[in-house]
């Protein structure tokens, strides 16, 4: 399923600081330099001792890095991952699906008054979405959708 995952050495300072500020083991983390964001992915109910009573672990954690924090609790599940990078309240269902070449892909239906929010801003969460499906369960291409869009092969149309 997961592939060897590499941590580079800042990538292992960061998750020492992450469960020395926390008290929660990390369970990988993602520098993204481009959106100047830190990732980190924790276990299945690990998330709110990692936010902290009202924000204010990972709000101290952010001032320590310097940079955004983003949390994400891993999932076994391809499907529950994406569903919990994206945010589950916000996301209607996930479809893993095999395309033509055999490369996989996850289709994410939203509503569509939500789309923009689930997408985020300058498409920060969709691109953290295809980040981490890849990483985890080598899905090469997430898809965010409505149900007032029409799919025509792999294309979206409005």
């Amino acid at each position: 399923m997961t592939e060897k995952i590499k941590l580079t050495s800042d990538e292992l300072r960061l998750m020492s600081l992450f469960q020395s500020i926390t008290s929660v083991t990390a369970r990988d983390c993602v520098v993204d330099d481009k959106m100047d964001r830190v990732i980190f992915i924790v276990n299945k109910g690990q998330m709110g001792l990692a936010i902290g009573k009202g924000g204010a672990t990972i709000r101290q954690l952010q001032n320590v890095v310097a940079r955004k924090v983003e949390l994400v609790e891993y999932s076994d599940d391809a499907s529950d991952f994406v569903r919990n990078i994206l945010n589950p309240q916000m996301v209607n269902d996930v479809k893993i699906t095999q395309r033509t070449d055999g490369s996989k892909q996850a289709v994410v239906l939203v509503d569509a008054k939500r789309k923009g929010v689930v997408v985020g801003k300058e498409g920060r969460n969709a691109e953290k979405a295809r980040l981490l499906a890849k990483r985890y369960f080598q899905i090469s291409n997430v898809l965010i959708t409505s149900a007032s869009e029409r799919m025509i092969g792999n294309e979206v149309m409005d």
